[in-house]
């Protein structure tokens, strides 16, 4: 099955927690990437975000090692981006949806891009 999409052009990215026994199955199925499910992590940055962001600096160093590229979504904002950025410099992609809808309605579209590329700069 990802033979047919990459041989139709298309990226492999599965959806995972950062855990290193579903990275080696994502890199054995053929995927090109993981990307990392990081609810957890937006949930704990707030309490302890040296703790919240371990597991994912640990998974993300695997992942360099077995070479599948890094994407990152779910509950990143501004507040916790840069940050997992930060500890995560291999990151390819990120997904935001919610916030960046929410955060448009308070700066507008064009402000709110700007200050999400500054977070990953």
């Amino acid at each position: 099955m990802i033979a047919d999409l990459h041989q139709a052009g298309i990226r492999v990215s599965l959806f995972i927690d950062p855990i290193n026994a579903l990275i080696d199955g994502a890199k054995n199925t053929g995927a090109d990437r993981i990307e990392f499910y990081t609810g957890p992590y937006a949930h704990d940055f707030y309490t302890d975000k040296d703790a919240a962001i371990k597991d994912f600096t640990a998974a993300a160093k695997h992942c360099n090692e077995i070479g599948i590229g890094i994407n990152a979504g779910h509950d990143l904002n501004l507040d916790n981006l840069k940050f997992f950025k930060q500890y995560i410099p291999q990151l390819l992609e990120v997904s935001i949806g919610h916030a960046l809808v929410r955060d448009c309605l308070y700066y507008g579209l064009e402000n709110t891009i700007q200050l999400y590329r500054r977070q990953l700069e």
